[in-house]
């Protein structure tokens, strides 16, 4: 299980992102690794493992001062500078769909959110990026794929192999998915 699944587990089990994790941590004055994984264990019925990836995010420094626009660019950058305009273009179409859209980048993702509920994410690669709607009940047709235990807080998936043309947008059956996924949330 990767870092970032265990944090998606612990979004669906406690309801909870850790920005939200770091905010109550924060108010009851927790700053010791032990100190949090044993509150999370206790409060919040945790695993060990669980906890303790929790807690990691939450002590790590960067992701504690780095802003959104920064993180999202971060992800973004060097080899996969080029899935920059798919995201793009996907936020802007998004943003067109309701007032509120909501971005949550993460170590390996950034997603779309709706009342604070992902709704889409994008995950780019050095060699691909990967696509994720939320489309509860609805089975996946193509180009999308089940999601499987590639991302479990979403439920189709589409992978890319070529960087989104600049100009270009993404194609209308991708455009019609998010705008499905959104409506869904």
């Amino acid at each position: 299980m990767s870092f970032q699944a265990y944090l998606d587990a612990v979004q669906a089990q406690t309801g909870k992102t850790v920005p939200e994790f770091r905010e109550l941590a924060d108010e009851k004055g927790l700053e010791k690794h032990g100190q949090i994984v044993a509150w999370l264990k206790t409060e919040y019925g945790l695993g060990h493992g669980h906890a303790t990836a929790v807690a990691a995010a939450l002590l790590k420094a960067e992701t504690r001062r780095a802003p959104e626009e920064e993180r999202v660019s971060a992800l973004f950058s060097g080899k996969k500078a080029g899935w920059q305009p798919l995201w793009t273009a996907l936020l802007v179409h998004a943003r067109t769909l309701g007032d509120d859209v909501g971005v949550g980048p993460t170590e390996s993702y950034v997603s779309l959110t709706r009342g604070g509920k992902k709704f889409a994410l994008v995950q780019p690669g050095v060699r691909g990026a990967d696509v994720g709607l939320r489309l509860p009940g609805l089975l996946p047709a193509a180009p999308f794929e089940p999601a499987g235990s590639w991302n479990t807080m979403v439920t189709h998936r589409l992978r890319l192999t070529q960087p989104t043309e600049p100009a270009a947008e993404p194609d209308a059956a991708l455009l019609d998915a998010l705008r499905a996924a959104y409506q869904a949330r």
